[in-house]
């Protein structure tokens, strides 16, 4: 499967492609490393981004592209810029295109550790980030385990909640009170 991992950084979409059959991983070589947005994020810009991008994953013929997703809030939250980027790519017809988060690129990672450094399959360092995601996916392809959510799910026994009585209305005392609490039963077991 011909993959290609993308990050967004700013108003650019660093790319890596990466292929994946029998089980033997191929760096591909590529014109580009990244794509631009250049003139602003305007419609104009934005179509000619499109089209780049397009053109580039029909030229190398691939087959699912996969997109680092980005927080929308805090610290490393992406700019305006980056998720037009990242709408314009999911938009382009004919083109498989799926977000993976950073947790599960992690988890996977630590899975299925890279035996080779950056500089020796011959990527820049600027790749990192869009190379991991395509290796993290085809990993999480082959092993189908990696893709799902290891978290156990929680239940929690729920029971109905009483109204509380204000000072005014309480009729009992505080330590009468204090012993009937001691001994209602606990929603934990």
């Amino acid at each position: 499967m011909r993959t290609c991992g993308v990050e967004i950084k700013g108003s650019e979409a660093v790319i890596s492609l990466l292929s994946l059959d029998d089980g033997l991983f191929q760096i591909l070589d590529c014109r580009a490393r990244k794509v631009m947005l250049e003139g602003g994020t305007g419609s104009e810009s934005l179509k000619r981004f499109q089209f780049t991008f397009a053109k580039l994953m029909a030229d190398y013929k691939i087959e699912k592209v996969v997109i680092r997703e980005r927080p929308t809030k805090g610290k490393f939250a992406g700019g305006a810029p980056g998720f037009k980027i990242e709408a314009a790519i999911q938009l382009i017809d004919d083109l498989d295109v799926e977000l993976i988060s950073a947790t599960k690129i992690k988890e996977s990672l630590k899975k299925n550790p890279l035996q080779i450094s950056l500089s020796e399959a011959g990527l820049k360092v600027f790749q990192e980030g869009a190379f991991n995601t395509a290796y993290a996916f085809l990993m999480m392809q082959m092993y189908p385990s990696l893709a799902a959510e290891e978290t156990p799910a929680v239940s929690l026994k729920s029971e109905k909640a009483e109204p509380v009585e204000s000072e005014q209305t309480a009729d009992k005392p505080l330590k009468e009170k204090k012993k009937q609490k001691d001994k209602t039963p606990s929603p934990w077991g």
